[in-house]
């Protein structure tokens, strides 16, 4: 029994995202890699009239890489356990089913087995391969720009809703007052407020399709004021973005920029050990006092920024800034 609790803690090791020096968790990285984007270029070489030739060749390197998902997918469930450790067994495994990467790894994999097991609906069930590509967010966890960015959106929330709503708002008051003005001039393009909508959509967002445009005065004076109005509000979101992802970055720059001259006094370190309540958890699961603000975690001699979902694993060293409240 131990022996197996010690190779399952082992595959969970390896599966997960790979750390210096794990060579062997890297290297299942890599793999795993390469794997998606064999299985990406299959999918989408086959809308190549060329690739009938292959045909046979590009079933097989499907079959193959489906075949090492599945295996990949099973093996996350069955180390789930430490993944969520304060959880049971089958607790876990539901708990990784119904996560955003476990969503993912099950639609990766769920549309090449549904034909199979229900062939009336196999054209259905091929659409639900557009889902593969959500496998890149498997890539992206590994580097530190996604996490960033995912920070930036979590902490500029309230921010971006409230724009997309100013300019929801100024959509359908834009839509209904084009019907209003084109209505009768041309029904048969401004049949609904539908119509209005689309229309305030692609001059709002500046794509100008050109397949509905006004014919009044009163329509056309409203459609100068909205695209004018256009390139300002739909300009707010990608500003607070690019705010908020720039000061996230300058603060972790910041961060390792103060690592380099920690005196002896003043930080606070903390060395994180197999028996230690903070082992294998995320950072942002951690009950941090208010005075301690996270520096930089030291790994195998490398220094990692201290980002939310980073989690703790032995022999790391935890060192927090004493803040001034």
């Amino acid at each position: 029994m131990r022996d197996t609790e010690k190779l399952r803690k082992r595959i969970f090791e390896i599966v997960q995202i790979g750390n210096h020096p794990d060579l062997l968790s890297i290297a299942f990285d890599i793999f795993i890699t390469v794997v998606i984007a064999l299985n990406l270029f299959v999918t989408l070489y086959s809308t190549f009239d060329s690739s009938v030739r292959f045909a046979g060749l590009l079933k097989a390197i499907e079959l193959l890489t489906i075949l090492i998902f599945t295996a990949e997918y099973i093996l996350r469930l069955w180390t789930a356990k430490y993944l969520y450790p304060k959880l049971s067994d089958v607790t876990a495994a539901c708990r990784f089913v119904f996560s955003f990467f476990g969503m993912i790894d099950l639609l990766s994999i769920l549309p090449y087995y549904l034909p199979l097991v229900f062939p009336q609906g196999a054209v259905a069930f091929r659409i639900l391969r557009v889902f593969r590509i959500l496998r890149l967010f498997r890539i992206n966890a590994q580097y530190d720009a996604f996490n960033v960015i995912a920070d930036v959106l979590k902490a500029k929330k309230n921010e971006l809703i409230a724009s997309i709503c100013l300019i929801l708002i100024l959509m359908t008051a834009s839509a209904l007052c084009m019907y209003s003005f084109e209505h009768e001039a041309q029904p048969e393009v401004f049949q609904n407020a539908f119509s209005g909508l689309w229309w305030s959509m692609s001059t709002l967002l500046t794509i100008g399709y050109g397949d509905i445009y006004p014919v009044t005065i009163g329509g056309r004076i409203t459609a100068i004021i909205i695209a004018f109005l256009g390139v300002g509000l739909v300009a707010i979101p990608t500003g607070i973005l690019s705010a908020g992802f720039v000061g996230q970055l300058s603060k972790y720059e910041e961060k390792l920029a103060k690592s380099d001259i920690i005196p002896e006094t003043g930080y606070i370190s903390i060395q994180i050990g197999e028996t230690h309540p903070w082992f294998n958890k995320k950072l942002s699961d951690l009950l941090i006092p208010p005075q301690l603000d996270p520096l930089l975690i030291l790994r195998d001699g490398s220094k990692l920024l201290p980002l939310p979902d980073i989690t703790l694993l032995e022999n790391d060293t935890l060192i927090f800034d004493i803040k001034k409240l």
